[in-house]
């Protein structure tokens, strides 16, 4: 099959290419898949797509009348991709469901722990010469509750570890994870969450029930000094509103790997340029918030599982063992 690869960065191209094993042409594109690049496929039996791209209604009808007949994910979250034009279309769309849910919920723990700590305020000073303390004051972790919201595999991660720092532990999901029970998990609704909880880590899906769920209404229940972190999909939070109660000096401090429109900001240098997305830059204004650029999968292990799930699904549905009735079109973890 040859397939396009949108996306393709330098890191993961030999890592694709060993998963690979020549069994697949690969056609690496430094291009995101947009309505301006969806022509690049043309001739493509699949194409494979990070979360940056974009797999909306008129891309998916061009990748199909161009010949492709498959999407492959890389990624866990299909946000980006409409399911219902890619199942109308008879397009499967595979992805990749568990990669490393240690990467990401490690990464959402060190941001607890720079914000805390403020590590990376004390290394510049150090590199000063700056060796006074003023500023640089933070709290016990033990003892102190922590709010999960997700507790899939890798909320059930950061449960583990925060549960290993002597946190209170409190848990809202749909579903409950036995798992996280039994670490003493409490599960409890989402405003006793928002109200008692010192830090939130969210670690859900974006689904049309969780775009925007931490609102103004949200971040109003919440304590004043609370510690908000962002490992998920950057629009489950409210940008704006969150913005609005920095300013108010509502939030003790917030952690984001994740951002709305991350689309035109991540996975490329921007520092020789000037960034028109004012939303962004008022968020990078604030002392107390640390952003960093949708790296918390980013570990060897996690890549290179990633790569590995990626290429078997192109196998798959080569070798006829994966159609649009058995993929995520058809509500199935594939």
């Amino acid at each position: 099959m040859r397939v396009a690869i949108f996306s393709s960065r330098l890191f993961e191209r030999p890592l694709l290419d060993a998963a690979n094993a020549g069994r697949h042409t690969l056609v690496h594109l430094d291009a995101s898949l947009g309505p301006a690049t969806v022509k690049l496929a043309h001739g493509c039996d699949a194409v494979s797509i990070f979360v940056c791209d974009n797999a909306s209604r008129d891309v998916l009808r061009e990748l199909h009348a161009g010949g492709v007949r498959l999407l492959a994910l890389r990624s866990a979250g299909f946000n980006h991709v409409d399911l219902p034009e890619a199942e109308r279309l008879g397009m499967a769309v595979a992805r990749v469901p568990a990669y490393s849910p240690f990467a990401v919920g490690e990464h959402a723990v060190g941001l607890m722990m720079t914000l805390n700590r403020k590590f990376h305020r004390a290394y510049n000073r150090v590199r000063e010469q700056n060796f006074a303390l003023d500023g640089l004051m933070g709290f016990d972790m033990h003892g102190k509750t922590a709010g999960v919201i997700g507790t899939g595999m890798i909320g059930e991660v950061v449960c583990r570890i925060l549960s290993g720092f002597g946190c209170r532990v409190l848990a809202f999901d749909p579903v409950r994870n036995p798992s996280c029970e039994r670490l003493g998990v409490q599960y409890v609704s989402l405003d006793e969450l928002y109200a008692q909880s010192d830090i939130i880590s969210l670690h859900c899906p974006l689904t049309p029930a969780t775009k925007h769920l931490i609102n103004a209404a949200a971040l109003a229940k919440m304590k004043p000094t609370v510690m908000l972190i962002n490992t998920s999909r950057g629009g489950v939070i409210d940008t704006r509103a969150l913005i609005e109660a920095l300013k108010e000096r509502r939030m003790g401090s917030v952690g984001l790997d994740v951002y709305e429109e991350e689309g035109d900001l991540f996975f490329r240098d921007l520092s020789t340029q000037v960034i028109s997305d004012d939303v962004f830059v008022r968020l990078m204004t604030f002392p107390n918030v640390l952003i960093t650029a949708h790296q918390g999968f980013f570990t060897r292990e996690a890549v290179e599982a990633i790569a590995t799930t990626t290429m078997e699904n192109v196998t798959m549905f080569s070798q006829g063992h994966l159609d649009a009735s058995r993929s995520v079109t058809a509500r199935k973890v594939v």
